[in-house]
């Protein structure tokens, strides 16, 4: 199934991107706008190593976890899944190193949560961040920034649509998995998680889109 599945999962080229973007990502954000991303976990179980549990624990969660990264177009199809890593590493560190940056492409924009402080990485790539402002240490926003916030929050949320769509169809993703799908060996390369979020991914993108196109 991942090989037939994967190929579902592609980063597509900008004109396929520009020619079909939805009316309300050219409203607020021209037709830049090349991919939103954002974390989700899944629960597993408490690991036997002391390192493994230590690296697995999420402080958000309060449980053993693995951290995806996901990346969903402006059309509502996921264009790139990261390997599960840690539920310890931070946003920043998996996004820096999951390979998603190597996607970039001077001018895209990607579209993030306040919580990915990556300006810097993606600066590196001469691309654009787009995240709503911090409101910590402000007794109000600046007009400006109140309309960009809410532009981002406005088309963000598909990004969580298709989280919820991926957890709600498929329950092994809404369940504590056994420590056996995390691991590799001379037989088994991937571990059976990676596998599993890309057949998920790969399902979904042949449901009908999330997003309106009007």
């Amino acid at each position: 199934m991942e090989i037939r599945l994967s190929p579902l999962i592609y980063w597509p080229e900008r004109e396929e991107l520009w020619q079909t973007m939805p009316q309300c990502f050219q409203y607020s954000f021209g037709k830049k706008t090349t991919v939103i991303i954002d974390c989700f976990e899944v629960f597993i179980e408490k690991p036997t190593n002391l390192l493994a549990r230590a690296q697995t624990f999420s402080s958000y969660k309060h449980h053993n976890t693995v951290k995806v990264l996901i990346g969903i177009t402006p059309q509502g199809s996921i264009s790139f899944v990261s390997k599960a890593w840690g539920g310890r590493t931070s946003d920043k560190f998996l996004t820096e190193n999951c390979g998603l940056m190597n996607k970039l492409l001077p001018g895209d924009l990607v579209m993030a949560d306040r919580g990915f402080t990556i300006h810097d990485i993606v600066a590196l790539k001469r691309a654009e961040l787009a995240i709503p402002a911090f409101t910590k240490g402000k007794s109000q926003l600046d007009p400006v920034d109140v309309e960009s916030t809410r532009g981002i929050a406005n088309v963000r949320i598909h990004v969580e649509t298709v989280i919820g769509l991926l957890r709600n169809k498929y329950t092994i993703l809404q369940g504590t998995l056994s420590t056996d799908y995390l691991i590799t060996s001379e037989q088994r390369q991937v571990p059976l998680i990676d596998r599993i979020l890309r057949v998920c991914s790969g399902l979904v993108n042949l449901c009908p889109p999330i997003i309106p196109f009007d």
